[in-house]
């Protein structure tokens, strides 16, 4: 599968609005477009950051969603954001939540590599890392998004709720200095964000 990201910042006092409008209108634009598979809403209401991807079955219909939909995406982002970042990737290694109940929130790790090791990362998560996030408790699914030529990922993980994302951490540092090392990744950054809205679209 293929993903398309959309991070953008701008003023808390206005996320509100549009992360509702989001939510309301994105599952229905996008469940028109040809290869859907779902997609996730996340919100750091403190600091204004608002996060979407939509999960697409191959390339070209990630491709052909998006010049249908950037305009439309650029008007409902429009009121809160101050700047905006879209990226596309590989969905390398993919656990999605099957469910999760209000309440619960999603860890984002940046990570860079050189891009002759990408494949050294993604068995690196797939075969070392997930399997003890599986293991630490509230973990509810997590994948790895990579973008080959680039040497980029991100890492994401769903918990139930906030209390277990904030029990996770040091548990969850473990493993990422492990993976880190073994996978020879450096992590650029980690945030941590409210669940607003998933969607997962099994193929018929």
């Amino acid at each position: 599968m293929y993903v398309r990201t959309t991070y953008a910042t701008g003023d808390p006092a206005k996320l509100d609005s549009v992360a509702d409008a989001l939510s309301t209108e994105a599952p229905r634009l996008l469940s028109e477009r040809p290869g859907y598979r779902g997609m996730g809403l996340f919100v750091d209401r403190e600091l204004g950051k608002l996060l979407v991807g939509s999960w697409w079955e191959d390339e070209e219909s990630r491709r052909t969603s998006d010049e249908a939909l950037r305009e439309r995406r650029a008007e409902l982002i429009a009121p809160f954001a101050h700047s905006v970042a879209t990226d596309n990737w590989e969905a390398a290694v993919v656990s999605r939540p099957e469910a999760l109940e209000p309440g619960a929130w999603f860890r984002l790790v940046r990570l860079e590599f050189e891009p002759p090791d990408a494949d050294l990362l993604v068995e690196t998560f797939r075969d070392t890392a997930l399997p003890k996030l599986r293991g630490i408790p509230g973990f509810a699914g997590g994948s790895l998004l990579i973008d080959r030529a680039k040497g980029r990922a991100t890492v994401g993980a769903f918990y139930t709720d906030r209390n277990a994302l904030a029990a996770s951490r040091s548990a969850v540092a473990a493993v990422r200095a492990e993976a880190t090392a073994k996978a020879r990744v450096i992590t650029r950054s980690i945030e941590e964000f409210e669940v607003v809205l998933t969607q997962v679209i099994r193929p018929s």
